[in-house]
């Protein structure tokens, strides 16, 4: 376990400034981790813009090679990863050994997508003259990665940087460095030079310093951010002053709808899954439940006997499937969010408390009667709370799913052909999810529209935000 900065292939303790990492199920205090100072992340920037520059000009194969290594150390290292991940994020370790596979998966991906960072040669329409265009790298890139999945999310990031030539920074949130820096210790074994992979933590009072600095500095010429909606907007407008590269990946308050031809018992077991994962702390987490009303009967009492059956505990416990949330702030907006809905009138039917397992963890919930008036519908919950509300037919079901200026996800059972290309087309997101609960991959373009973000991870979509086009016009021929 690592507690300081790895900066230019060095560990750095930064002179002795440090934040706590506490574990969210026990209370237990993990590490006190170095608080990066504004002198290291400079130091960091002017290493990974030099690094970077020697790691651009790399043949493909090699930066390929590097990656496939670095792949390989995170599988082998998976058993102690998640075991870390758990006692930092509070996820159950079946759930975190999963996230480092599935983290992985994207390292292999891009080490392969890395040799055919392909340009194109155009006819150039007269003679004695060539055009080239070729895809290089934008330059040095600044990921900023949230604490709901600590390693998935810098693993999507930086191997679409590093296969594209470029080197990152990474700052990792201040509730979950730990794995963060088993990361970066797994990508010295692998190889990679000195300044192209760096992880510097910032603890939560010095965050927005950190993100002032890396907008400011014009050598910094990509930002790939996943967090909140604010936080994104916020970087947006900083990084136009250098008119920096941006990919944003904010909020959502993803709809769930179950048709009247849906198969019910598999959208109330795809809903299960897709909403009690890591205690419902996940952007695509579904916000609201929205249920045709010819099913709604039976819909409530599955998910009823659904939701009663689920095991909260710590994640190291077995057969838990509901961990903790991940800070007392958390279990402060559910409890709220709960709170708001009963007094305008719905009816919780499961939970709605906290759980005597400890202060950070809530009951699984289970509320019907859910109006676009309550917090619980216009706001992203972020825990385990599932809320329910009723429509008539499907034009109303698809007004309801679009009422929200949020845009990541939406998913909807039906077995109905023409129904399912009506409704994925209806829906105002960037992924639809049509009869699963469970999409997530390396092999789908990952993002949403409106205010959920900017940009597109995974496949070569993801590998093109850490590229530029440049054309090349040859005369004289």
């Amino acid at each position: 376990m690592h507690t300081q900065a790895y900066v230019h292939g060095q560990w750095r303790s930064d002179g002795g400034a440090t934040f706590a990492v506490m574990n969210p199920a026990t209370g237990e205090h993990l590490a006190n981790v170095t608080d990066s100072s504004d002198g290291l992340v400079a130091e960091a920037i002017a290493a990974g813009e030099l690094a970077g520059r020697a790691w651009g000009r790399l043949p493909a194969k090699d930066r390929a090679q590097r990656l496939k290594a670095w792949h390989a150390e995170l599988v082998r290292r998976a058993k102690d990863l998640a075991a870390l991940m758990t006692a930092e994020q509070g996820k159950p370790l079946a759930e975190a050994r999963g996230e480092v596979l599935y983290g992985a998966a994207f390292v292999e991906w891009y080490a392969e997508e890395a040799r055919r960072l392909e340009g194109f040669i155009p006819e150039a329409g007269l003679p004695g003259r060539e055009i080239q265009v070729r895809r290089e790298p934008v330059g040095l890139a600044a990921i900023i990665t949230p604490w709901n999945f600590p390693m998935a999310m810098i693993a999507r990031k930086a191997a679409a940087a590093l296969a594209a030539g470029c080197a990152v920074v990474v700052k990792p949130a201040e509730a979950t460095p730990l794995t963060a820096l088993a990361m970066a210790e797994a990508a010295e074994v692998a190889g990679f030079p000195a300044g192209v992979f760096q992880v510097l933590p910032v603890g939560r009072e010095r965050a927005p310093v950190w993100g002032a600095a890396v907008t400011a500095d014009p050598r910094v010429r990509k930002i790939s951010f996943t967090g909140s909606t604010a936080v994104g907007r916020w970087l947006y407008e900083r990084a136009a002053a250098n008119i920096q590269r941006l990919s944003l990946e904010l909020g959502g308050n993803a709809p769930f709808l179950i048709f009247d031809d849906a198969d019910v018992t598999a959208a109330v077991l795809g809903l299960m899954a897709g909403k009690f994962r890591n205690a419902g702390q996940t952007c695509i987490s579904p916000n609201r439940v929205l249920v045709q009303a010819s099913v709604w009967d039976e819909v409530v009492e599955r998910l009823r006997a659904e939701v009663q059956r689920l095991r909260v505990g710590p994640g190291t416990e077995p057969g838990v499937e509901v961990g903790p949330l991940i800070h007392a702030e958390a279990v402060a907006k559910v409890r709220a969010h709960v709170a708001d809905a009963l007094a305008q009138g719905a009816q919780c039917l499961v939970g709605g408390q906290a759980h005597p397992a400890g202060p950070n963890f809530w009951q699984p919930t289970l509320l019907t009667g859910l109006t676009p008036g309550m917090r619980a519908f216009r706001e992203e919950t972020f825990g385990p709370l599932l809320a329910l509300s009723r429509f008539e037919t499907e034009e109303e079901g698809i007004a309801l799913a679009n009422d929200t200026p949020f845009g990541l996800a939406a998913y909807a059972y039906s077995q109905g052909h023409a129904r399912i290309h009506r409704v994925s087309r209806g829906l105002d997101a960037g992924m639809v999810a049509i009869n699963t609960g469970s999409f997530s991959s390396e092999l789908l373009p990952f993002g949403g529209v409106k205010t959920s973000g900017l940009g597109r991870e995974g496949t070569r979509l993801g590998l093109d935000e850490f590229c530029e086009w440049k054309s090349i016009t040859i005369a004289g021929l």
